[in-house]
């Protein structure tokens, strides 16, 4: 134990059995040695006075040229610039612009949608609407139709609309192209492994993100394939210019323009996770989503529940063992009851994902070490690097 400038530390027994007596006010702390004998320490006692002075005193000091400074303590909060005074977005204002300024142009490739043969123009008749929402349905039609991004259409094509909350109350307006999807050929384009792209940052000291404006609405919809994106509304009949969302090729179209844009950059965080230069952690905010969890009622709310909570099973060591309850409820054929057995799995991942360690990132250089085990039970292994 490092002491310091200090030779040694006397503890409240050791005080105790000499009978120690601390005469704060002398300074002076006196201990019994042997027998009658005390021995007595006396502290620093050069006690430099405070100089006081009355305010008329002060104020005659002051006129005959005296200089006076006046301090005082004040909290400060910690305010985070807002984005005009970031020096790069106050530096290219047009690459940060509050909303997107009109219609996309035309890219190196635009947003195609491949039917099945033979597949005939379907069209489904809109949804009911509360008043709240045809009032926000009016309202960002003539938004859109502004930008250029919408425009009337004639095609046989249609699909409903509908709203979805998000996290600031407001809504944002979706089209159930559900049909749609059914009869589109899917695009195969590989999406990116969130664990792959965390292997990359070992010794990484330095992290950002970028998130773009509207981002499916900077890429354009081929010519021949915008009737079969048009939707039915209250107001009317339209079809979008840009990709909008619920198509079942977009985020695989979306990612292969993200590629082509930075390819020169790829590989250099990660949505729902914490990165720094120790390792990975879960995000904090999701995790206070599972633990907010209220306990599920049936298969579907299950899933979704599994669904985040499986997102971060790299932290959680022996996850699909703990979660086993929870994915046989939703086999086909099994009847939903929840059990004590379910309840606990469900408290143990809650539990687990309030404490889970911190991930160490495997270094580029250096060799790896695999220990292994079996038993008649099964097999195991660790894949480690410098003992961790």
């Amino acid at each position: 134990m490092d002491l310091k400038e200090f030779d040694v530390i006397l503890g409240m027994d050791w005080l105790a059995q000499h009978r120690a007596v601390v005469d704060c006010y002398k300074k002076e702390v006196m201990i019994e040695s042997s027998g009658e004998s005390r021995v007595v320490f006396v502290g620093d006692r050069q006690v430099v006075p405070v100089c006081v002075i009355s305010a008329v005193e002060a104020r005659r000091l002051m006129l005959e040229g005296c200089e006076a400074y006046l301090a005082h303590v004040i909290d400060t909060k910690k305010v985070n610039p807002t984005l005009e005074e970031i020096p790069v977005v106050r530096d290219f204002p047009e690459v940060f612009p509050d909303d997107l300024p009109g219609l996309p142009p035309h890219r190196e490739v635009d947003f195609a949608i491949e039917t099945l043969p033979g597949v005939a123009p379907i069209s489904i008749a809109p949804y009911r609407m509360a008043p709240v929402e045809l009032q926000e349905l009016k309202k960002q039609l003539e938004e859109l139709l502004e930008k250029g991004f919408i425009q009337p259409s004639t095609s046989p094509w249609g699909a409903p609309v509908l709203f979805v909350k998000k996290k600031d109350g407001s809504m944002r307006l979706c089209v159930d192209y559900r049909q749609l999807n059914r009869v589109t050929v899917k695009n195969k384009y590989p999406l990116p492994r969130i664990d792959d792209l965390l292997d990359q940052l070992k010794g990484a000291t330095i992290f950002s993100k970028i998130d773009l404006r509207s981002g499916y609405w900077q890429l354009r919809i081929a010519e021949k394939d915008i009737p079969k994106i048009a939707f039915r509304t209250r107001y009317g009949h339209y079809e979008f210019l840009v990709m909008p969302f619920g198509l079942t090729n977009a985020p695989a179209a979306f990612m292969a323009l993200m590629n082509r844009t930075f390819q020169e950059y790829l590989d250099r965080g990660f949505f729902g996770h914490v990165i720094s230069g120790d390792g990975v952690m879960p995000d904090p905010s999701k995790v206070k989503a599972v633990m907010e969890w209220r306990i599920p009622k049936n298969a579907t709310e299950v899933r979704s529940f599994l669904g985040l909570a499986g997102y971060y099973r790299r932290f959680v060591e022996g996850f699909f063992i703990i979660a086993g309850p929870l994915t046989k409820l939703l086999r086909k054929g099994v009847a939903f009851q929840w059990t004590e057995q379910c309840q606990q799995s469900f408290d143990e991942l809650k539990r687990r994902l309030t404490s889970t360690p911190i991930l160490t990132l495997p270094s580029g250089s250096g060799g790896y070490v695999v220990y292994t085990d079996a038993s008649k039970q099964g097999l195991g292994c660790v894949l480690m690097q410098n003992e961790r």
